[in-house]
């Protein structure tokens, strides 16, 4: 008689939050602040994801946004916040998911406090970034990438 195997516990745990890098340029200050403030926004979001030992998974989201007012760069921000999860007993198709969309939907808060205390302690009005919609974006990676490898069935 075979034995029974006992399916494994699924376990998720927020090891630690932190920023691990950031920037903040305003390469037409002083001047910049005596032009009218017509912003336009430019919004990019990355993310990256590292194997660590033992189950541990470094997930660090990039969030830079360019502003722009009377055809002049007014601010750059840019900021890399990370994460060490702790994740056992999910298939490899739920792998993609945790840290493509789930670990970086906790980071974004975080993230998007960074950027407005930078903006408002560079002298410019505050920039609330809107919320993320990280399964939407990571359905969209998917498409994309078995778009690009036809016939492939494996999952990032």
């Amino acid at each position: 008689m075979a034995e029974e195997q006992t399916p494994v516990e699924k376990q998720f745990s927020i090891q630690k939050i932190y920023t691990k890098d950031m920037s903040f340029e305003t390469p037409h200050s002083p001047k910049i602040f005596t032009e009218k403030w017509e912003p336009s926004v430019d919004f990019n979001l990355g993310s990256h994801v590292e194997t660590l030992e033992n189950s541990l998974y470094e997930v660090a989201l990039t969030v830079t946004i360019t502003v722009k007012s009377s055809d002049m760069t007014a601010y750059l921000v840019e900021v890399n916040q990370a994460g060490i999860f702790a994740l056992s007993g999910f298939t490899d198709q739920e792998m993609g998911p945790m840290v493509g969309s789930f670990c970086p939907n906790i980071l974004f808060p975080y993230a998007r406090e960074a950027v407005s205390d930078l903006v408002a302690k560079g002298g410019f009005p505050q920039l609330l970034l809107a919320p993320v919609n990280f399964d939407a974006l990571y359905a969209q990676h998917l498409q994309q990438t078995q778009q690009q490898a036809p016939g492939s069935d494996t999952i990032n």
